[in-house]
């Protein structure tokens, strides 16, 4: 699994590790007598182990990541050093990817000088944040090897036991005459989990308390742990009631109502009288009781019966009540797409040339045992995919390559197949002229559909082609008198009767193309209607919803990275404006993007997930307001250019945003609510170093033009889009 999405990875952060093997200076050099190493294993939290403190100067930095180091997964971990916050050091390039399966087998060197200070560093690696510390580094011979001093009080109104009543608060301080307080931790209880103390840590739970504490210096020393222990009651009350219990189950369920894979068991307590003290859970009749602190989530296949009660603060005990439920393994996975098929037929010539038109029908057969077809797609000559309703005349004169595909209802597709043949009408005519490239299979003028079949009329364009609905027109009137002219021919010649003049001149009129203060010469790809809905198309996981008001909404149907892309037409130079909100569930926030000018997805054959395409050849413009977890906030072009949370401009939650992205030749400007956010020159290479040699974009350029998607990032990552348009520069 690791080493399929390692290719994918590596573009999308721009990662580059050495190339010289354990123990050896990439240079040839010979190795600084200072050797810092860095391990790291199966945990996406935190590192094996690490340094805390350097001298300045030389070093020989080692990272490993390997099978002898913990990893037992083949997961993938970097050692970034962070160069873009000025509160750290930011003279050391450093950004090495391991993983065990590499060159290397996992042990990777670098040779660095280090200069007094803290320097930065962290796994860049999506979901891998938490991995993170600081290097101190001094001046030899002046390190500061001596841990802080911390203190702790405890206060509150106490009985003449000593206890305390209600509650009790600890405070705890620290000194250091060396290099300074960095931070102080604490920890509930024996077993509890240590946390960044920022106040006096309130607790109110009855019963007997230890909390633990110790501090941190800037040079890295950590002082011995402390505890202090104290017991808190409940105020006097006539309180007599128990707490009020109650318990949700939550998961996927097949038909017979059975959770597949995995339960959730949510516990919920409320008490109106001196207040909830501890809720316990067991899971079976003879389960152990265990502090509840979060939902409890079963996986194991069966029956199950969880167990759950609540105690308030003056000792009232609720009764045990239960939740039973079954759990199930999920269904062997359809992972086989179908099989396609093509037959070509119509009128031969001498050569084996079609005289005047061919028809294509296409098939496809998901086979025994299958999930079943879904629906088949075309290309006809490079142009989008298009849904195959039945056999597909094409009777333009010249080469022509139909590319075919199906997907079944497990949502496997099958690799892109071609057939090419050759149209003529009474011998070789060359390519027609057209003012445009329109495919599609009706006239669509702007985004209204005129139902009128898009056929190639006698000079051999299309009719979509001949009536420049994307040119940027001045007035409406001087474009509906174009229409006109180009109707009038048509129906001259007999490509078009009464009823399709006037449905597609009522459509041209429909459009607003050319009207002042309405399209701006922008065409709207994303209007909130079904139909425009409909013409997106969705890869990869996770889904978009169409919502009442016409926005679409992510994650409404089902998790994972998955993106919704236009695939009707690419763009060069040009403007997109859409509106964005965040909507992301709790105190989390949206994390998303836009994609711009990546390649036709199904060209790629190579990738196992196909929304990778727009990761590894395109460019993500990031939709993220979080001011924790990933360092490219709203703004950023994804693994090439940060923007943080300062600079996105950030707006509260559930707030529509005006969104911006101006691209003319390899310029980009990201504009948010009018203001100007973001200017990058893609000129090759990323802000890791040194740049990859398989990136597209270290030549200076990646692709001139390409398709337009919006990305979904998951169930919790929830955003909303609308007003979706686009205008070529």
């Amino acid at each position: 699994m690791w080493a399929g999405l390692l290719a994918a990875l590596l573009m999308v952060l721009g990662l580059q590790t050495t190339t010289s093997a354990a123990g050896e200076s990439g240079s040839g050099a010979t190795a600084a007598e200072q050797v810092l190493t860095w391990t790291a294993g199966d945990s996406i939290t935190e590192y094996t182990s690490a340094p805390a403190t350097a001298v300045a100067g030389a070093a020989t930095i080692v990272f490993e990541n390997s099978a002898a180091t913990g990893n037992t997964t083949g997961m993938p971990h970097t050692l970034t050093f962070v160069t873009s916050d000025p509160e750290f050091n930011n003279d050391v390039q450093l950004n090495i990817l391991a993983n065990p399966g590499d060159a290397q087998g996992g042990r990777h060197t670098a040779e660095v000088t280090l200069t007094p200070g803290r320097y930065f560093y962290h796994c860049t690696i999506p979901g891998h944040g938490e991995m993170q510390g600081i290097l101190t580094v001094t001046e030899g011979g002046g390190e500061d090897t001596t841990a802080p001093e911390a203190t702790a009080k405890v206060t509150g109104s106490q009985n003449d036991k000593g206890e305390y009543v209600g509650s009790a608060s600890v405070t705890v301080e620290a000194t250091d005459e060396g290099s300074g307080v960095e931070r102080i931790e604490y920890a509930v209880g024996t077993d509890g989990a240590w946390q960044p103390y920022t106040a006096p840590v309130v607790v109110d739970q009855v019963g007997t308390h230890t909390v633990r504490y110790r501090a941190l210096d800037k040079a890295g020393n950590v002082s011995a742990e402390k505890t202090v222990g104290f017991t808190v009651v409940p105020p006097p009350t006539d309180d007599t009631t128990p707490p009020e219990t109650s318990a949700t189950v939550d998961g996927e369920k097949n038909d017979d109502g059975a959770y597949i894979d995995m339960a959730t068991v949510t516990v919920t307590a409320s008490d109106t009288g001196s207040g909830v003290n501890t809720i316990e859970y067991a899971i079976g009749a003879d389960g152990a009781w265990q502090p509840y602190t979060g939902p409890v989530m079963v996986h194991q296949v069966g029956t199950h019966t969880v167990r759950y009660r609540a105690t308030d603060k003056a000792g009232n005990a609720a009764a045990a009540k239960s939740v039973e439920f079954t759990v199930v393994a999920a269904p062997p996975q359809d992972t086989t797409p179908p099989a396609t098929g093509v037959t070509v037929e119509g009128t031969r010539n001498s050569d084996g040339a079609y005289v005047g038109d061919a028809t294509v029908t296409l098939s496809a057969d998901d086979g025994h045992g299958g999930s079943g077809v879904a629906g088949i797609e075309y290309s006809l000559d490079g142009g989008p995919y298009l849904a195959y309703t039945g056999p597909v005349v094409v009777d333009r004169a010249g080469r022509h390559t139909v590319a075919y595909r199906a997907s079944d209802q497990a949502g496997n597709t099958s690799e892109p197949l071609t057939v090419s043949f050759t149209v003529v009408a009474g011998g070789g005519v060359p390519a027609p002229h057209c003012p445009e490239y329109d495919e599609r299979l009706t006239v669509i003028v702007g985004t209204v559909d005129s139902g009128v079949p898009n056929r190639v009329t006698n000079n051999r364009c299309r009719i979509g082609e001949l009536i420049e609905d994307e040119k940027e027109w001045t007035s409406q009137a001087l474009f509906l008198k174009h229409v006109k002219g180009v109707l009038d021919a048509l129906r001259e010649e007999g490509v078009v009767d009464t009823r399709e003049y006037r449905a597609i001149t009522k459509a041209a009129r429909q459009s607003g193309i050319g009207r002042p203060g309405q399209t701006e010469g922008y065409r709207k790809i994303l209007d909130g209607s079904q139909e425009s809905f409909a013409k997106w198309q969705h890869v990869g996981g996770g889904s978009f919803g169409l919502n009442p008001d016409g926005s679409i909404t992510s994650g409404t149907t089902r998790g994972g990275l998955g993106m919704l892309w236009f695939p009707e037409r690419t763009y060069g130079d040009f403007s997109l404006k859409l509106q964005w909100r965040d909507d992301a569930p709790g105190t989390g926030n949206a994390n998303s993007g836009v994609f711009v000018r990546f390649p036709q997805i199904h060209d790629h054959p190579e990738e196992s997930r196909p929304e990778w395409v727009a990761i590894k050849y395109g460019h993500e413009v990031q939709v993220f307001d979080s001011p924790t977890g990933d360092m490219y906030k709203t703004g950023s072009v994804y693994g090439f250019d940060r923007v943080g949370l300062a600079g996105a401009g950030v707006t509260q939650k559930g707030t529509w945003n005006d969104y911006e992205i101006r691209v003319v030749d390899q310029h980009y400007s990201v504009y948010r609510n009018g203001v100007l956010i973001n200017e990058f020159d893609n000129t090759g290479g990323q802000d890791f170093t040194p740049p990859r040699s398989d990136d597209p974009g270290t030549d200076g350029r990646r692709f001139a033009s390409g398709y337009i998607g919006l990305q979904v990032h998951g169930t919790t990552d929830v955003v909303s889009y609308r007003d979706v348009r686009i205008k070529d520069l």
